[in-house]
């Protein structure tokens, strides 16, 4: 399944800061200490400089992954006008078939984070959410099954 390359301004900021702060703080601490320890002789039993080589494999992995995302993602910096249908952004609040009440939050897919109840728009919740308005009933495919939800209530705070 193909990304989504939506995000809000705060998600593009800290993948931004994250890229800066690697290529200008970590990597070069790392290749220091690399250098440090590949001085220190045999390296085939240096396990410092073992370490070191492989920090800077995940460094670097990290650093590629950054520099492609920022070049394609989309920052979605505006609400949309017809704010009483789910789309990007969005803060939506779901009740179940017992009354239970849930809110999730459509944000990209780097952003995704379930302390703060923030959902990737590529998930099956997003999508089946996506388009819809309030009191719709939703049928979200779970890998236990299917569960159905309403829409109680849609928001868009600020994309920041």
């Amino acid at each position: 399944m193909k990304r989504t390359n939506l995000i809000t301004l705060a998600g593009a900021t800290s993948l931004r800061n994250e890229l800066s702060h690697i290529v200008r703080v970590l990597r070069p601490e790392v290749t220091k200490a690399l250098g440090v320890a590949a001085a220190e002789g045999d390296r085939s039993e240096n396990a410092e400089y073992i370490y070191r080589k492989k920090q800077l494999r995940e460094i670097d992995r990290r650093l590629r992954y950054l520099q492609k995302r920022c070049e394609e993602f989309q920052v979605v910096e505006h609400k949309p006008k017809d704010q009483d249908t789910v789309f990007f952004g969005a803060e939506v609040t779901l009740e179940d078939d017992s009354g239970k009440e849930v809110m999730y939050r459509i944000v990209g897919s780097d952003e995704f984070d379930m302390e703060q109840h923030y959902i990737s728009i590529d998930s099956p919740m997003a999508r089946a959410l996506l388009k819809k308005q309030l009191d719709d009933e939703v049928r979200v495919k779970l890998p236990e099954g299917h569960k159905d939800y309403w829409i109680t209530a849609i928001y868009y705070p600020d994309l920041d």
